[in-house]
């Protein structure tokens, strides 16, 4: 405790170098109190409000979907709005939409005692009413017995000939030698997870159901094999042709896995993504590493060389031959949360951080206008009508990192923008890159939604399998195929052809042009 002085003089030198202290620790505690503030309606928001980033989203009810999404008139038929809304039938789109379907046909016809008119005379067919409904066939488990005819010479036999001929009839090899399972019921357990996110032990359940007891490890052990055995081959393909690239993006997301060597089960291990940017063919490849260290990146990545699009994560820094880019997405979404966590009195007030939010619609406004450009003249208008917004921008930034306080959201907006520039502003140096990472999100969510799921894996041999998998069938859907049936045809074809030339197993890749149109999505 200070000790008052005993004169007057030295008395006001005192209590005004006090005051001083204490309007320092007000302000200090004033600053602490508005960052749990802020910290405390962020968080709210984020739990219980829209995560969209619209600057105007539209707001829904959240315990009246079902009412609010019914639209009784959509697309049986469409509504269409002129001046007035009225019923209009879209010509030819229920056509076109089940023109690949299969079509059982039910007739209904009077019996012929009832083909009489009441004047005696016989009926005859005028015409007919149709109406076309969607029938769904659940799935169904049926056994297939492969039968194999042996052949020989009786003639040889009856004359006890040394060299009697023995003849086998061909049989195609099978997915797993031993095994129950074939290649539609690997490629159905492998999709059922992978891509709509059911695990295991749902489908456990699901098969109980159909008849058949499949424990779930017998599950595991088919999508592992299967994994490693086949889809490991074409996995390895991609990496090789991904690496030849110029322009690809990158991202991360956490993962549990529960028996990690030397590790506790509760540990924090990563799932990377790499993939390609806007010029195909479309390839995603996931890769499960135990830390986030940049030591994965670099080894995944050796040997590329060309511009890599991601978060701002340090990781990346460092690689060979490599220019990074930024993501305008992240510095926008930070200016978005600044704006969100914003007491109500300032919600329609004029807040600087508005300010940060318009400089990136703006930016984003100029790229959906040339989305439809070639990447020269993307270029070239990024020069004309991009470069004057991102010069405004970093000048204002500028202007406001003295009058922020750093550990505030809108400080760490800034700092963001600032730390990140040169990465932010390198999408202007080539046509064929994107303002955002965008790409990359979209492609790990699948895994996100995935996890919500199966919430974490046994083992790294199971985790290494799920990026396999993942890869193979996120690359199929960005190439415009049905994951099932192409899962089904790489694992008929794959026991049976020469695995050790790359030729081959290139013509199975996704982009391949000689995949059969059973593979391919019908409607695209």
């Amino acid at each position: 405790m200070k000790t008052k002085p005993k004169n007057t003089a030295n008395s006001i030198d005192y209590y005004q170098k006090r005051c001083e202290e204490l309007e320092k620790e007000n302000a200090e505690l004033n600053a602490k109190v508005n960052w749990f503030l802020e910290q405390f309606r962020l968080n709210k928001q984020r739990q219980f409000g829209s995560s969209s980033e619209k600057t105007n989203p539209d707001q829904m009810q959240l315990f009246d979907e079902a009412e609010v999404e019914a639209q009784p008139l959509l697309a049986e038929p469409t509504i269409e709005t002129i001046t007035y809304q009225r019923r209009k039938k879209k010509k030819g789109h229920r056509e076109a939409m089940l023109k690949d379907l299969p079509v059982e046909t039910v007739e209904y016809r009077l019996p012929e005692e009832e083909q009489i008119c009441s004047c005696g005379h016989p009926l005859h067919e005028m015409s007919t009413e149709v109406r076309q409904e969607l029938k769904i066939i659940p799935a169904q488990v049926k056994v297939v017995k492969h039968v194999r005819y042996v052949y020989s010479c009786r003639n040889c036999e009856k004359n006890e000939t040394n060299n009697s001929p023995i003849v086998t009839a061909p049989m195609p090899n099978p997915v797993l030698k031993g095994s129950l399972v074939s290649p539609s019921f690997m490629a159905y357990v492998m999709s059922q997870k992978y891509l709509n996110s059911m695990p295991l032990y749902r489908q456990e359940q699901q098969f109980k159901y159909l008849g058949i007891e499949l424990s779930r490890q017998t599950l595991a052990n088919w999508v592992v094999y299967g994994a490693d055995k086949w889809l490991k081959l074409l996995y390895d393909r991609m990496h090789t042709h991904l690496l030849n690239h110029e322009v690809l993006q990158a991202d991360e997301t956490t993962l549990q896995v529960l028996k990690e060597p030397e590790r506790p089960a509760e540990s924090t291990s990563y799932m990377w993504l790499y993939r390609t940017g806007r010029e195909g063919p479309s390839i995603v490849l996931y890769d499960y590493q135990e830390t986030r260290a940049k030591v994965h990146p670099h080894k995944f990545l050796s040997g590329f060389k060309g511009y890599l699009q991601v978060d701002g994560y340090a990781g990346y820094n460092g690689l060979s031959d490599v220019t990074l880019v930024g993501c305008l997405s992240h510095a926008r979404r930070k200016f978005d949360e600044t704006l969100k966590a914003l007491p109500k009195s300032k919600k329609n007030a004029e807040v600087a951080a508005k300010k940060g939010l318009d400089f990136c619609n703006r930016l984003f406004a100029i790229e959906r206008d040339l989305s439809e450009k070639t990447f020269d003249e993307r270029y070239e208008k990024r020069l004309e009508r991009s470069r004057p917004v991102l010069d405004a921008f970093l000048a204002w930034l500028n202007q406001q990192k003295p009058q922020v306080l750093p550990k505030s959201s809108f400080g760490q907006a800034i700092n963001y923008c600032l730390n990140q520039w040169d990465k932010l502003e390198a999408f202007m140096l080539d046509g064929r890159l994107d303002i955002d990472n965008n790409r990359a999100e979209r492609s790990i969510k699948p895994f996100v939604i995935g996890r919500k799921n199966f919430l974490f894996a046994n083992t790294p041999r199971g985790a290494k399998s799920s990026a396999t998998i993942y890869s193979v069938v996120e690359t199929a859907k960005e190439n415009g195929l049905n994951p099932f049936n192409y899962l089904n045809y790489l694992f008929e074809k794959l026991p049976n052809i020469d695995i050790e030339k790359q030729d081959i197993l290139d013509q199975l890749l996704p982009w391949s042009d000689t995949l059969p149109d059973s593979c391919r999505l019908k409607n695209r």
